[in-house]
Formats: structure tokens, sequence, C-alpha cells
């Protein structure tokens, strides 16, 4: 489930999954895939005692609002409409609560949403930089500071709300806090994955 999370440049902005059966993470109107969001901090990670880091990083766009879809109306099943709809008439929010966990295996997934969102989006790369002490990142539009885009991989390293599934992080999660705990500089300075 997404949360809320301080923006400097948005306010207030929903990032997180928005379904257990995938990997795919929502900012607001951007999408990625947790496989390629903590690779991309990996490499950040490594890159941070470089002068600056930038990067372009391949996200789904979907401009329209009304594509995104009405995710609380896709949980309770009342309507599906947009990506999200189509994703939960694919994937239905589990009848037992106790089964509203994030999946560790969401990545094999990928084929289909990919298919599934390109219906709804176009595939475009956005600018994401860091300047060298400057304990800001910019995420195409949306800019965060240091702690709050580091509560946004903590997120992922969580599995988000709910949680992974019996507490098991997929290997690209793991992966993603290694390096990022080799790197723990400049906007990783501090993080704390306890």
């Amino acid at each position: 489930m997404p949360l809320a999370f301080e923006s400097m440049s948005h306010g207030t902005i929903a990032f997180g999954f928005f379904n257990i059966e995938t990997d795919m993470l929502l900012l607001e109107r951007y999408f990625i895939f947790g496989t390629d969001f903590c690779q991309l901090i990996e490499d950040m990670a490594v890159e941070s005692n470089q002068a600056a880091y930038k990067n372009n990083w391949p996200i789904y766009v979907i401009e329209d609002k009304e594509n995104i879809g009405d995710l609380m109306a896709a949980i309770h099943g009342v309507r599906h409409t947009g990506f999200i709809g189509e994703v939960y008439r694919r994937f239905p929010f589990p009848i037992d609560i106790e089964d509203f966990k994030q999946k560790p295996m969401g990545n094999q997934t990928q084929a289909l949403i990919r298919d599934i969102i390109l219906r709804y989006a176009r595939q475009v790369h956005i600018l994401v930089s860091v300047a060298k002490g400057a304990y800001e990142v910019d995420i195409g539009p949306y800019r965060f500071s240091n702690k709050v885009f580091q509560e946004l991989a903590l997120y992922v390293w969580r599995g988000g709300y709910p949680r992974w599934k019996d507490e098991i992080r997929p290997d690209y999660v793991l992966a993603m806090k290694n390096k990022i705990e080799k790197n723990r500089q400049n906007i990783f300075a501090n993080i704390d994955f306890d």
C-alpha cells in the first residue's frame, strides 16, 4: 500500500507498492519496477562519493490521472478503472487479511504488468540527481530531503505496508541494502535499516 511522504517540491505525495502480487512501485504518476528501483539506488550509493550523481531512470508515466485508476475502489472490488484497476482485476485484494503481505516473488509478474501498463502509460527516462553535499535528491520534478529519500529506500526494504510476506526479502532488496551499507555517505549518511 502506498504511503504519504513529504516532498520539498510538491508537498505530500504517494509512494509505494500498490498490489502485493507485483514489485511495481508508484511515485504519484510515475511507476517503476522494484528491481529497477533497487538497482538504481545501488548505483546511486556507489556513486555517492563522486562530485555529483546524475542518471536517467527508466520509468512509466501516466499523464491522465483517470488512467492511473482508483486504488481504494480496486482494493474493495467496487470499481476497476485505469491501470491499477486492471491489475486488481487480475490480482484481487486477498479475502483473508492475514494474506495481505507483499510477495517477495512479485518480480515474476513483470512481463504481465509491463503489458498492462503500456496500455495506459509511456516509458520515459527522468533525470535523477544529487549534488555532492547538497543532501537533496531530485527525481524528475520531485525533490526530497535526504532523510525522506532514505525513507523511500527503507519503505522498500520493509516491504512497505503490509511488509514482506514471512519477512522474506527478495535478493534485489538485500543487494540494495548491502550496497548502501558499504557507502553510507552523503545522501545515505545515517540511514538505519533496523
